[in-house]
Protein backbone atom coordinates (compact mmCIF):
# COMPACT_ATOMS: atom_id res chain seq x y z
CA UNK A 1 0.00 0.00 0.00
CA UNK A 2 0.98 3.34 -1.22
CA UNK A 3 2.55 5.34 2.36
CA UNK A 4 0.02 8.14 1.11
CA UNK A 5 -2.95 6.14 1.18
CA UNK A 6 -2.24 4.94 4.74
CA UNK A 7 -1.94 8.06 5.80
CA UNK A 8 -5.40 8.82 3.80
CA UNK A 9 -6.88 5.75 5.64
CA UNK A 10 -5.70 7.13 8.88
CA UNK A 11 -6.82 10.84 8.13
CA UNK A 12 -3.74 12.85 8.06
CA UNK A 13 -4.33 16.56 6.50
CA UNK A 14 -1.22 16.35 4.80
CA UNK A 15 -1.63 12.84 3.08
CA UNK A 16 -5.37 14.33 2.04
CA UNK A 17 -3.96 17.27 0.28
CA UNK A 18 -1.14 16.21 -1.39
CA UNK A 19 -3.61 13.08 -3.03
CA UNK A 20 -6.28 15.48 -4.02
CA UNK A 21 -3.43 17.63 -5.87
CA UNK A 22 -1.99 14.46 -7.23
CA UNK A 23 -5.63 13.12 -9.02
CA UNK A 24 -5.79 17.22 -9.74
CA UNK A 25 -2.93 17.38 -11.95
CA UNK A 26 -3.45 14.04 -13.37
CA UNK A 27 0.12 12.91 -12.04
CA UNK A 28 1.38 9.29 -12.53
CA UNK A 29 0.80 8.44 -9.05
CA UNK A 30 -2.89 9.44 -9.23
CA UNK A 31 -4.07 5.98 -10.87
CA UNK A 32 -2.27 4.15 -8.38
CA UNK A 33 -4.07 6.16 -5.38
CA UNK A 34 -7.71 5.29 -6.86
CA UNK A 35 -6.59 1.83 -7.64
CA UNK A 36 -6.12 1.36 -3.91
CA UNK A 37 -8.76 2.73 -2.44
CA UNK A 38 -11.66 2.30 -4.94
CA UNK A 39 -13.45 -0.53 -2.90
CA UNK A 40 -13.23 1.53 0.24
CA UNK A 41 -15.12 4.29 -1.48
CA UNK A 42 -19.04 4.81 -1.42
CA UNK A 43 -19.42 6.42 1.93
CA UNK A 44 -19.41 9.53 1.42
CA UNK A 45 -22.85 11.73 0.18
CA UNK A 46 -22.24 14.92 -2.29
CA UNK A 47 -24.33 17.61 -2.18
CA UNK A 48 -23.71 20.17 -5.49
CA UNK A 49 -24.57 24.09 -5.81
CA UNK A 50 -24.75 25.45 -9.05
CA UNK A 51 -26.79 28.49 -10.02
CA UNK A 52 -25.98 31.63 -12.15
CA UNK A 53 -22.57 33.71 -11.59
CA UNK A 54 -23.21 36.22 -8.73
CA UNK A 55 -25.82 34.43 -6.82
CA UNK A 56 -23.37 33.98 -3.84
CA UNK A 57 -23.29 29.93 -3.71
CA UNK A 58 -20.02 30.59 -2.29
CA UNK A 59 -20.71 33.00 0.56
CA UNK A 60 -24.19 30.40 1.75
CA UNK A 61 -21.83 27.43 1.49
CA UNK A 62 -19.30 29.19 4.27
CA UNK A 63 -22.83 29.91 6.13
CA UNK A 64 -23.63 25.63 5.79
CA UNK A 65 -20.83 24.47 6.96
CA UNK A 66 -21.49 24.76 11.08
CA UNK A 67 -24.92 24.08 10.20
CA UNK A 68 -23.83 20.58 8.76
CA UNK A 69 -21.24 20.17 11.47
CA UNK A 70 -24.23 20.29 14.19
CA UNK A 71 -26.07 18.43 12.30
CA UNK A 72 -23.86 15.77 13.03
CA UNK A 73 -21.69 15.94 9.61
CA UNK A 74 -17.92 15.72 8.63
CA UNK A 75 -17.52 18.33 6.06
CA UNK A 76 -15.69 19.12 3.25
CA UNK A 77 -15.96 21.55 0.12
CA UNK A 78 -14.82 21.35 -2.95
CA UNK A 79 -15.04 24.88 -4.85
CA UNK A 80 -14.75 24.12 -8.44
CA UNK A 81 -13.31 27.32 -10.40
CA UNK A 82 -12.37 28.63 -13.48
CA UNK A 83 -8.90 27.76 -15.15
CA UNK A 84 -6.63 30.33 -15.20
CA UNK A 85 -5.18 29.93 -18.85
CA UNK A 86 -1.74 30.22 -17.51
CA UNK A 87 -0.91 28.01 -14.88
CA UNK A 88 -3.74 25.38 -15.65
CA UNK A 89 -4.66 26.08 -11.45
CA UNK A 90 -7.68 27.71 -10.32
CA UNK A 91 -8.15 31.41 -10.42
CA UNK A 92 -11.45 32.75 -8.61
CA UNK A 93 -10.14 30.93 -4.99
CA UNK A 94 -13.39 30.37 -3.50
CA UNK A 95 -12.32 29.54 -0.24
CA UNK A 96 -11.60 33.75 0.25
CA UNK A 97 -15.28 33.95 0.89
CA UNK A 98 -15.24 31.30 3.55
CA UNK A 99 -13.29 32.98 5.99
CA UNK A 100 -15.23 32.38 8.72
CA UNK A 101 -14.10 28.60 8.22
CA UNK A 102 -10.89 28.56 7.15
CA UNK A 103 -9.36 28.34 10.89
CA UNK A 104 -12.05 25.07 11.24
CA UNK A 105 -9.52 22.35 11.41
CA UNK A 106 -12.47 19.89 11.05
CA UNK A 107 -13.11 20.96 7.86
CA UNK A 108 -11.46 20.29 4.73
CA UNK A 109 -11.83 23.43 1.77
CA UNK A 110 -9.89 23.20 -1.73
CA UNK A 111 -10.67 25.08 -4.39
CA UNK A 112 -10.21 22.81 -8.12
CA UNK A 113 -10.12 24.10 -11.61
CA UNK A 114 -12.69 23.62 -14.00
CA UNK A 115 -9.36 22.57 -16.96
CA UNK A 116 -12.71 23.15 -19.34
CA UNK A 117 -14.48 20.85 -18.24
CA UNK A 118 -18.32 20.88 -18.79
CA UNK A 119 -20.03 23.17 -16.85
CA UNK A 120 -17.13 24.39 -14.69
CA UNK A 121 -17.31 20.66 -13.43
CA UNK A 122 -13.51 19.36 -13.03
CA UNK A 123 -12.57 16.07 -14.39
CA UNK A 124 -10.97 14.80 -11.65
CA UNK A 125 -13.99 15.84 -9.12
CA UNK A 126 -14.95 12.23 -8.76
CA UNK A 127 -11.44 11.25 -7.43
CA UNK A 128 -11.44 13.95 -5.23
CA UNK A 129 -14.51 12.57 -4.04
CA UNK A 130 -13.37 9.09 -3.51
CA UNK A 131 -10.17 11.01 -1.57
CA UNK A 132 -12.38 12.32 0.99
CA UNK A 133 -14.47 8.96 1.15
CA UNK A 134 -11.79 7.09 2.60
CA UNK A 135 -9.91 9.88 4.50
CA UNK A 136 -13.39 9.81 7.13
CA UNK A 137 -15.56 13.04 5.70
CA UNK A 138 -18.80 11.49 5.13
CA UNK A 139 -20.24 15.07 3.45
CA UNK A 140 -18.98 17.46 0.79
CA UNK A 141 -20.14 20.54 -0.31
CA UNK A 142 -19.14 21.09 -4.34
CA UNK A 143 -19.86 24.91 -5.54
CA UNK A 144 -19.64 25.03 -9.27
CA UNK A 145 -18.36 27.96 -11.72
CA UNK A 146 -21.30 29.96 -12.54
CA UNK A 147 -21.73 28.67 -16.63
CA UNK A 148 -24.61 29.29 -17.90
CA UNK A 149 -26.69 25.99 -19.44
CA UNK A 150 -23.36 23.87 -18.85
CA UNK A 151 -23.94 23.91 -15.25
CA UNK A 152 -26.53 21.44 -15.24
CA UNK A 153 -23.55 18.99 -15.27
CA UNK A 154 -22.87 19.50 -11.75
CA UNK A 155 -26.36 16.98 -11.29
CA UNK A 156 -23.86 13.84 -12.68
CA UNK A 157 -21.73 13.70 -9.65
CA UNK A 158 -23.53 14.63 -6.74
CA UNK A 159 -26.41 13.29 -4.89
CA UNK A 160 -28.49 16.32 -3.98
CA UNK A 161 -28.28 19.26 -6.32
CA UNK A 162 -28.98 22.73 -4.66
CA UNK A 163 -29.69 25.38 -7.14
CA UNK A 164 -29.22 29.06 -5.94
CA UNK A 165 -31.27 31.99 -8.04
CA UNK A 166 -30.84 36.26 -6.51
CA UNK A 167 -33.11 38.97 -6.79
CA UNK A 168 -30.80 39.82 -9.34
CA UNK A 169 -31.69 36.97 -11.57
CA UNK A 170 -34.96 38.55 -12.01
CA UNK A 171 -36.33 37.77 -15.16
CA UNK A 172 -33.56 35.12 -16.55
CA UNK A 173 -35.30 32.55 -14.23
CA UNK A 174 -37.05 32.25 -17.53
CA UNK A 175 -33.64 31.79 -20.03
CA UNK A 176 -32.72 29.33 -17.77
CA UNK A 177 -35.61 27.30 -16.97
CA UNK A 178 -34.65 24.72 -19.64
CA UNK A 179 -31.61 23.74 -17.60
CA UNK A 180 -31.49 24.75 -14.28
CA UNK A 181 -35.25 24.08 -13.23
CA UNK A 182 -35.18 20.45 -14.09
CA UNK A 183 -32.36 19.52 -12.11
CA UNK A 184 -32.55 20.88 -8.74
CA UNK A 185 -33.66 18.47 -5.26
CA UNK A 186 -33.52 22.14 -3.69
CA UNK A 187 -34.02 25.73 -4.90
CA UNK A 188 -32.87 28.63 -3.13
CA UNK A 189 -33.39 32.37 -3.81
CA UNK A 190 -30.36 33.92 -1.58
CA UNK A 191 -29.98 37.57 -0.91
CA UNK A 192 -33.34 37.23 0.37
CA UNK A 193 -32.76 40.43 2.53
CA UNK A 194 -32.19 42.35 -1.16
CA UNK A 195 -35.38 43.87 -3.02
CA UNK A 196 -37.43 41.89 -5.36
CA UNK A 197 -36.33 38.62 -3.15
CA UNK A 198 -39.95 37.87 -2.35
CA UNK A 199 -41.52 38.33 -5.82
CA UNK A 200 -38.52 36.43 -7.27
CA UNK A 201 -39.41 33.33 -4.88
CA UNK A 202 -42.80 33.39 -6.00
CA UNK A 203 -41.85 33.08 -9.84
CA UNK A 204 -39.61 30.30 -8.44
CA UNK A 205 -42.31 28.40 -7.08
CA UNK A 206 -44.74 28.86 -9.76
CA UNK A 207 -42.17 27.61 -12.46
CA UNK A 208 -40.73 25.09 -10.22
CA UNK A 209 -42.77 24.01 -6.78
CA UNK A 210 -45.55 22.68 -8.40
CA UNK A 211 -43.98 20.36 -10.85
CA UNK A 212 -44.84 16.37 -10.81
CA UNK A 213 -40.65 16.46 -8.54
CA UNK A 214 -42.05 18.98 -6.22
CA UNK A 215 -38.78 20.16 -4.98
CA UNK A 216 -38.22 22.16 -1.67
CA UNK A 217 -38.20 26.70 -2.53
CA UNK A 218 -36.33 28.51 0.21
CA UNK A 219 -35.14 31.58 0.80
CA UNK A 220 -32.01 32.62 2.48
CA UNK A 221 -29.41 34.94 3.14
CA UNK A 222 -25.96 34.26 3.43
CA UNK A 223 -25.73 37.80 4.93
CA UNK A 224 -27.95 37.66 7.95
CA UNK A 225 -27.85 33.62 8.28
CA UNK A 226 -31.40 33.98 7.42
CA UNK A 227 -33.04 30.13 6.48
CA UNK A 228 -29.91 28.66 6.35
CA UNK A 229 -30.42 26.59 9.11
CA UNK A 230 -33.45 25.51 7.14
CA UNK A 231 -31.45 24.49 4.10
CA UNK A 232 -29.75 22.67 6.27
CA UNK A 233 -32.12 20.63 7.47
CA UNK A 234 -33.77 20.11 4.23
CA UNK A 235 -30.40 18.74 2.64
CA UNK A 236 -30.12 16.40 5.76
CA UNK A 237 -33.81 15.29 5.49
CA UNK A 238 -33.53 14.71 1.84
CA UNK A 239 -30.32 12.88 1.89
CA UNK A 240 -32.03 10.08 4.21
CA UNK A 241 -35.06 10.14 2.56
CA UNK A 242 -32.75 9.28 -0.78
CA UNK A 243 -31.45 6.49 1.33
CA UNK A 244 -32.90 3.25 -0.71
CA UNK A 245 -31.45 4.98 -3.46
CA UNK A 246 -27.90 5.48 -3.43
CA UNK A 247 -27.21 2.09 -4.78
CA UNK A 248 -29.10 2.31 -8.22
CA UNK A 249 -27.66 6.31 -7.73
CA UNK A 250 -24.37 5.36 -7.98
CA UNK A 251 -24.25 2.73 -10.81
CA UNK A 252 -25.73 5.98 -13.02
CA UNK A 253 -22.92 7.89 -11.56
CA UNK A 254 -20.30 5.21 -12.47
CA UNK A 255 -22.01 4.72 -16.08
CA UNK A 256 -21.57 8.42 -17.06
CA UNK A 257 -17.77 8.71 -15.50
CA UNK A 258 -17.04 5.31 -17.63
CA UNK A 259 -18.72 7.13 -20.63
CA UNK A 260 -16.83 9.91 -20.09
CA UNK A 261 -13.62 8.28 -20.11
CA UNK A 262 -14.35 6.02 -22.64
CA UNK A 263 -15.12 9.36 -25.30
CA UNK A 264 -11.76 10.66 -23.59
CA UNK A 265 -9.58 8.33 -24.47
CA UNK A 266 -11.23 7.92 -28.11
CA UNK A 267 -10.57 11.66 -28.89
CA UNK A 268 -7.25 11.32 -27.68
CA UNK A 269 -6.31 8.19 -29.71
CA UNK A 270 -8.42 9.30 -32.93
CA UNK A 271 -6.61 12.94 -32.56
CA UNK A 272 -3.25 10.90 -32.64
CA UNK A 273 -4.14 8.83 -35.42
CA UNK A 274 -5.22 11.80 -37.55
CA UNK A 275 -2.10 13.67 -36.95
CA UNK A 276 0.15 10.95 -38.27
CA UNK A 277 -2.87 10.05 -40.89
CA UNK A 278 -1.72 11.21 -44.63
CA UNK A 279 -5.03 10.88 -45.76
CA UNK A 280 -5.99 13.54 -43.00
CA UNK A 281 -3.72 15.70 -45.12
CA UNK A 282 -5.08 14.80 -48.42
CA UNK A 283 -8.99 15.55 -47.32
CA UNK A 284 -8.02 19.03 -45.85
CA UNK A 285 -6.24 19.89 -48.78
CA UNK A 286 -9.24 18.68 -51.07
CA UNK A 287 -11.78 20.78 -49.14
CA UNK A 288 -9.38 24.00 -49.31
CA UNK A 289 -10.08 23.06 -53.30
CA UNK A 290 -13.67 22.81 -52.59
CA UNK A 291 -13.36 19.47 -54.23
CA UNK A 292 -15.11 17.48 -51.14
CA UNK A 293 -17.84 19.19 -48.27
CA UNK A 294 -16.99 18.24 -44.29
CA UNK A 295 -20.15 15.98 -43.84
CA UNK A 296 -18.76 14.11 -46.59
CA UNK A 297 -15.12 14.43 -45.42
CA UNK A 298 -15.57 13.55 -41.72
CA UNK A 299 -17.61 10.43 -42.81
CA UNK A 300 -14.73 9.28 -45.06
CA UNK A 301 -12.12 9.92 -43.20
CA UNK A 302 -14.27 8.44 -39.59
CA UNK A 303 -14.75 5.01 -41.76
CA UNK A 304 -11.37 5.11 -42.85
CA UNK A 305 -10.21 5.14 -38.94
CA UNK A 306 -12.46 2.48 -37.68
CA UNK A 307 -12.64 -0.22 -40.08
Amino acid sequence: MLPIVKGLLAGERRALARAISIVDNDEPESREIIKQIFSKTGNIRTVGFTGPGGAGKSSLVGKLIPECQALGFKVAVLAVDPTSPITGGAILGDRVRMQGNLGNQKVFMRSMASRGAMGGVSKSLRNAIRILDVAGYNIVLIESVGAGQLEVEISKVADLTVVVFTPHTGDNVQAVKAGLTEIGDIYVVNKADLEGATSLYQTVVDLIGDTNRKPAVLKTSAKTGMGVDELAKNIDKLLKEKTINYKERERKMLEDELTDMILNILEKKVSSMLTQDRKYSEFIDRLARKEIDPYVAAEELAGTLFR
